[in-house]
Order: C-alpha cells, then structure tokens, then sequence
C-alpha cells in the first residue's frame, strides 16, 4: 500500500496507479554500479590533436641532446637496479607545466594522472613529485647548458636577431618570511641550541625505546636545521661586512629559512624576503638571451655581466643594448667602454634630470668622459629616443609573460636552487616563443 501510495503522487493519483501495475511494475532505471570492473582500449597517442602543444614541446625536446643529465644515473645495463625515468619525458614534463602556469612539483605528480597531456607525455611511465622536484633543482649546469643548447636551435633557424637587446631586473618574493630574519645575538643563541641538540639526538642510540628510523629522521632534522643557522650566520657576516656604521652591523639580521635571501623593495612598495632576476631579450623576437639571479637589490652593475653572458652563449654581443635608468648609465657606460668584449655595445639608457631646471641633460658636463658624454648627446636625438621606446615594450612584456603566463613563483631555497628554477621559466618562454614563430609543431619536425 505505501509502494501504491507513492506512485499514486508521482503519477496521478489512483489512476496512474493502475496505469504503472498495468505496465508490469515499477520503471526500470539504469543505476550507479562503481564496484563493476572494466576493460578498456586506451590510445594515449589518439587523446591529443595533432597540433597540440605538449607534441610540439616533445619533438622540440627529441632535438636537444640531454647526455648531461644521464651521467648521474646509475642504472645501467648489466648493473642491478630500477631502471630511471627518461629526462626527456621529465623536461618536457617541466617545460609544458611552465606553459600552463604549474610551478608545484605535487600538483604535476597529480596532473600526470588526470590529465591527458601529461598523460601522453608520460606515456604510461609513472612519476612521482620527488622525482620531479629533484630534476627541476638537481642538475645545474646541464639545465644551463641546455639553455645555450635551445639558443644555439633558434639561432640556426634564424629565429634570434642579436642585434637590439632590452634587459630588466623584477624582484620574485623569496620562500621565506619576514619573521624568519634575526639578528646575530638571537642566531648565536639558536646555533648553540641547535648544536646541542645534535648531541643529544646522537645519544638516542643507546635508548631501546627510540626505534632506528625514529632515531635516523631526528637526525636528519637536527643537522639541517643546524646547517641552516650556521648558513645563516655566515649570510650575516656578508651583510655586516658591507655596513659602515657599527650601528647597523649591529641591526644587521638573516634568514633562519632562507639565509640567501635579502630584503628587498617590491614593486607594490612593500619591502619583502625576494632575489633579483635579470632578463635580456631580443627587441624583435621577444627570445630571452641571458639570464641572471642575484641576492642584490640593486640593478646597477648589471649589464657587463649580461653582455659576457651573450658573448659565451651565442658567440657575439648585441650592438645595443636598453636598460633603464637603474642600472646606473654613466657609470655603466665607462665601464662598457673599458671592456674590450663590449666596447662596441651602444647603451640606451635615460639621462637624469639636473637638479638645476636650467641645464640640458643632455648637453655634456663638465667631468664627463668621452662615452659619456656621447651617450648624452644620442639620448636626445629623436632616434634613439623612439628606439629607447622598444625597452618597455620587450623587456616588461618578457617579465609579465614569466610571471603571469608561467605563474613564477620560488618554492626553493638558495640562489643555486632559485637560479635553476629561473633557468626553467627562461628555457619554457623560449620554447613557447620558439612554437609561435615557427608555427606551432607542424614547424617543429
């Protein structure tokens, strides 16, 4: 009678009841089954299109040589042990996850289960984060090899113009907090703690209700967190070192987290823990050329360094180079001047307002050295003001594309780690740029 009931309401009183036994019974419904196993026919190769950009980053990949980043592994053949994941299914892996905007190494574990791009990039072998997280920091000077190595491909496609390059420093924030900094009477207290602390854990042997792996993970933590404050310390004696005052050499603090990490002045105003990145890019294919990590929040200095940077890489320096007026102009140009390799470099840069209204800047003064006071007198000719116009359009876009594009952010510690993540975001823009201007991967093979 309930069952009548209910049916009698859903279907119209007494007379939908008699229609539904008339039927045969109640409706025959196709339900949720989640314990059912099946068997399924998956083409990895046929999930993607044909133009799809994980394909592209792959052929352009199987183009590189990556003998570097075998010469650690130490399975091989004939010799015991489980076969290690190919660099380049790891890279490219990297590369496409810098296209999407992923920097986490567990988020690209997660996708390369659910997504179908990281899926075919895998093809059917399995990844785990610490092998990723490992390989993005891990191999320092075959990730910048391979940076002059994609440079050298663009280059022989006539894909990179060496002649006009904008350069530009932004601040990333670092992984660390301000909280963390401390000064160096609380840093000796801590290390003294900390060193203790070592001691004790190593007594823990003797303890049976300690087990060994207990024992083992204590350790581990003391002493990294005892290299860390005994980094830290020396972090600070570097800073000390450059104060003048005895006064603020007593104010002077470092990170307990991050003890490479300074304090710098964002763009916002705010001062945060961050590291100062340099980009050099090419005016006319936005291909970025150079790349540097400092701790120093100054850009002054800068140029020399990066113009070296494009000798050793490409073989050859720009004939100009667009800087802004951060990097100190005058003092940047004596110094080009000095140095044979960049002497023929011609810098555009903006000439300081005079604290007199009256005076020209750009009439040469009295002390000016002769590249100096050239430098002035080209900087207010209208070309090369309409050639100083290209800086902003390069080098903030290059910037805005590594931060927004590849959402950059420094999930690593030191400037060793921080370099090789930046030398990733530097080498996937390069590989997206090098994909627009050929055409997506039909111009890859």
């Amino acid at each position: 009678m309930e069952q009548d009931r209910l049916i009698a309401v859903g279907e119209g009183g007494e007379e939908g009841a008699r229609e539904t036994r008339a039927r045969g019974g109640a409706p025959r419904l196709r339900r949720a089954e989640r314990s059912q196993l099946e068997w399924r026919t998956v083409d990895l190769d046929a999930l993607l299109a044909a133009d799809h950009e994980a394909r592209a980053i792959w052929q352009l990949v199987s183009r590189l040589d990556l003998r570097r980043y075998l010469e650690d592994i130490r399975a091989n053949e004939g010799i015991a042990g489980r076969p290690a994941t190919d660099p380049a299914i790891l890279l490219s892996l990297w590369l496409y996850a810098a296209s999407e905007g992923v920097g986490s190494a567990r988020e690209l574990a997660r996708l390369c289960k659910s997504h179908d791009a990281y899926r075919w990039i895998c093809g059917g072998v399995e990844v785990n984060y610490h092998t990723l997280s490992d390989f993005r920091v891990g191999h320092e000077e075959a990730l910048d090899e391979l940076f002059t190595q994609m440079l050298g491909v663009m280059a022989a496609d006539n894909l990179v113009t060496l002649t006009r390059v904008a350069q530009d420093g932004t601040r990333v924030r670092a992984s660390a907090g301000a909280a963390s900094f401390r000064r160096e009477q609380r840093l000796e207290q801590w290390l003294t703690v900390a060193r203790e602390q070592v001691e004790h854990v190593k007594r823990l042997a003797d303890d049976p209700t300690v087990t060994v792996r207990e024992r083992k993970a204590r350790e581990r933590a003391a002493r990294e967190r005892t290299a860390r404050l005994e980094q830290a310390a020396a972090e600070l004696e570097k800073i000390q070192a450059k104060k003048s005052d005895e006064a603020d050499r007593r104010k002077a603090r470092a990170s307990v987290t991050d003890p490479e990490a300074r304090v710098m002045k964002m763009p916002d105003g705010g001062f945060r823990p961050a590291y100062n990145i340099q980009f050099a890019s090419t005016t006319e294919e936005k291909v970025i050329v150079g790349v540097a990590v400092s701790n120093v929040g100054s850009d002054a200095g800068e140029v020399k360094p990066m113009l070296e940077q494009q000798q050793e890489r490409l073989g050859e320096t720009p004939r100009e180079v667009l800087v802004d007026g951060g990097y100190g102009p005058r003092q940047t140009v004596d110094e080009l001047a000095r140095d044979p390799v960049c002497a023929e470099v011609t810098l555009f840069a903006p000439v300081p307002e005079p604290k007199d209204p009256k005076r020209d800047r750009y009439t040469p003064r009295e002390g000016d050295s002769e590249p100096v006071a050239q430098w002035r007198q080209r900087m207010g000719t209208e070309q090369a003001k309409v050639i100083y116009k290209q800086r902003a359009s390069t080098a903030e876009w290059v910037n805005a594309c590594i931060k927004c594009r590849q959402a950059l952010q420094l999930g690593v510690r030191g400037l060793r780690k921080v370099r090789q993540v930046v030398l990733l975001a530097a080498l996937a823009h390069n590989v997206w740029r090098f994909i627009v201007l050929t055409g997506g991967a039909a111009g890859v093979g």
